[in-house]
């Protein structure tokens, strides 16, 4: 048990049996006055002094079904020169129809410029929705920048860089494309491919992303064996290149108590596993006081009152209240009918329900037409969400009109295109985006956000809600970082940023298993591959049970300098002020408050704690606290959530 414990309390990464693609290595590099870091293929963070540039390169491989395909990386090898740098590697990409394989060539040169060279060749039959470079640009500093786009024909356009999350393509038909940022003229040149811009918002990554191949033109395209794939991309700067001057990484944190909001309501999943909850369970799961207990019912499925009494009855010994997303399909009206004659014979205490079509990603206007009226009559003053089950891409897509909802929903999950820790955090702030962005067509209604998970439950470009996976193998649904302390950090940081935009309710995980905030009575399914043990509690729980003792008060805006390392969430009845500390990375960070002082105690959640906190429920009141003061240095070690008092 201590060495799988051991095993949890460091898992950062997914590891190489659960796709990824390598170590997590960084490797510093620079291209004149550009300096970035390379890591498993990919250029990160290509910035000129403090200013960031470009988000990352890296080549993408997407089959038919718009899963990414990582690469096995072989033949590495990397020359760096003070000032220059040449790597190449050999990337191979096999799954399912992926037979593909490319040598990849990156070079920086001491003149600040930069490219990344694709050689790539089918080795048998693929087919591909997508295989090419992409480009990622940072938003801070970029949104309402102007763009000028070279197309193809060679004709200019000048566009920008959208403020508010766009639905469609922004820029499209790129050759060439140009701006300015901090006295600094960028270009990036193109070969071997049409390129056009998403706004990844959407999917709430923290970026624009420029692609290849267009999305007008048909897909999926197949491959022969031996067919070849050539692209090059270019990144050139000139103007007032910034002087060299000593970066300050040292880590502040800022809070604005002007800037509050109340907690919103926090609730839980129920658990997708086939046992429902045993009554320790129940117990260990009722000392958090969550505000709904969500529970998915199919109204077209035969069965759906067995899942529901199951559900309203946990709810019952929780004390949550139901929080229940209803699926119709075509026989919607007698649906409802059903379900409100169900409702009226067993009386569950709901908190809201939430309105979805089988056959649609976002709720339908004749859907909310049909069912809200019998609903509102029937179960009068109860709150009703329309929205969409799955990304906030649907519904940017699909934005639904004003009606008699009381609520718009959508769900957050942060794998849509890469799953490595480093772009889980920088796209943490993307949840933020969406929200923001949900408000200039909300119509003022509030926003629901459920539920957050940390894998994705269906693939959006096909499904519309999640089906049970057939087979033994560890399904796609389940990340074993959720067991991580690293799980707990991202968890903190998404707190953070959904609760800083005001939203009106969060769910968040399941209750227990694989996919849940506790493993509960029953071993992992997949003991070789999820190492979790029966009873284990997993550090996520204890974030939450520290959300939820002190959901009475206000959450402050706060602000880091280093927001990619180090985060903070504040927290504050009026009088006193309580802090959560998360350290994103495998080092320890020094940190320092600004502006405020006093003495305070800290408990930490961290490798040294992690035993402690994974078999006693009660570890937030048992461990042992040590005192600090504001005024001076903080040390937070790696992958650590901090409670500060």
């Amino acid at each position: 048990m201590n060495t799988i414990l051991s095993f949890a309390s460091s898992l950062g990464e997914d590891i190489k049996w659960h796709g990824s693609i390598g170590n997590n290595t960084q490797t510093y590099v620079r291209a004149g006055h550009l300096s970035m870091i390379y890591e498993k293929g990919f250029l990160r963070g290509i910035s000129c002094g403090k200013t960031e540039l470009i988000r990352m390169i890296y080549p993408a491989v997407r089959d038919s079904k718009w899963l990414t395909i990582n690469a096995m990386i072989e033949d590495e090898a990397v020359d760096i020169m003070s000032d220059a740098f040449i790597i190449t590697y050999k990337g191979s990409y096999h799954s399912g129809d992926i037979n593909f394989s490319a040598k990849y060539r990156i070079e920086g040169r001491s003149d600040s410029t930069l490219s990344f060279t694709m050689d790539g060749e089918a080795l048998g039959e693929t087919m591909k929705n997508r295989i090419g470079f992409c480009v990622l640009h940072p938003v801070e500093g970029f949104a309402g920048t102007k763009c000028r786009i070279l197309h193809n024909n060679d004709s200019i356009e000048i566009c920008e860089f959208p403020v508010w999350i766009t639905p469609h393509q922004p820029f499209t038909d790129i050759k060439s494309m140009k701006w300015v940022i901090s006295e600094l003229i960028c270009t990036i040149d193109f070969h071997g491919d049409i390129f056009e811009t998403e706004d990844q918002r959407n999917w709430t990554d923290a970026s624009y992303k420029t692609y290849c191949t267009p999305l007008s033109k048909p897909f999926p395209v197949t491959l022969a064996k031996g067919e070849q794939i050539n692209q090059k991309v270019e990144l050139k700067i000139s103007g007032k290149v910034c002087q060299e001057k000593e970066i300050d990484e040292s880590i502040k944190f800022v809070t604005d108590a002007a800037l509050k909001n109340d907690l919103p309501d926090i609730g839980i999943g129920r658990s997708t596993r086939p046992q429902p909850l045993t009554q320790n369970e129940i117990i260990l799961l009722r000392k958090l006081k969550f505000n709904h207990y969500r529970t998915d019912i199919y109204l077209f499925n035969q069965g759906w009152k067995k899942d529901a009494i199951l559900a309203a009855n946990e709810a019952v010994q929780l004390n949550y209240k139901l929080e229940l997303a209803l699926f119709f399909d075509e026989n919607a009206v007698n649906q409802i009918k059903e379900f409100i004659k169900w409702h009226d014979e067993n009386k569950p205490e709901l908190a809201l329900l939430a309105i979805f079509h089988k056959s649609y990603s976002v709720t339908p206007d004749f859907l909310v037409d049909n069912i809200i009226p019998d609903l509102k009559k029937s179960l009068p003053g109860l709150k009703i969400c329309c929205g969409t089950n799955a990304n906030f891409a649907q519904l940017n897509r699909s934005r639904p009109e004003p009606g008699l909802n009381d609520l718009i929903c959508y769900a957050v999950h942060p794998r849509e295109h890469a799953s490595d820790n480093t772009t889980l955090i920088e796209n943490l702030k993307g949840q933020q985006y969406t929200v923001d962005s949900v408000k200039r067509f909300s119509n003022s209604k509030g926003i629901v956000i459920s539920p957050v998970t940390f894998q994705r439950r269906f693939n959006a470009n096909s499904e519309n809600y999640e089906i049970p996976v057939a087979g033994n193998d560890l399904p796609p649904q389940v990340d074993c970082r959720m067991m991580s302390l690293f799980g707990a950090c991202w968890t903190a940081g998404s707190i953070k940023y959904l609760c800083e935009s005001a939203v009106s309710g969060i769910t968040y995980f399941e209750t227990s298993g694989e996919r849940g905030i506790i493993q509960g009575e029953y071993p992992s399914r997949w003991p070789e591959r999820f190492q979790s043990v029966k009873d284990m509690i997993f550090p996520v729980y204890h974030i939450l049970y520290y959300i939820l003792k002190n959901k009475d008060l206000k959450v402050i805006k706060s602000h880091s300098s280093h927001p990619m390392k180090a985060d903070i969430l504040t927290l504050s009845d009026g009088q006193s002020l309580k802090f959560v500390l998360i350290n994103f990375t495998p080092e320890q960070q020094i940190v320092f408050f600004q502006k405020l002082s006093g003495g305070y105690r800290m408990k930490q959640l961290n490798a040294d704690t992690f035993a402690e906190a994974a078999t006693d429920p009660e570890w937030l009141g048992n461990t042992k606290e040590t005192a600090i003061h504001l005024q001076k240095e903080i040390t937070l070690e790696p992958f650590s959530v901090n409670f500060i008092e």
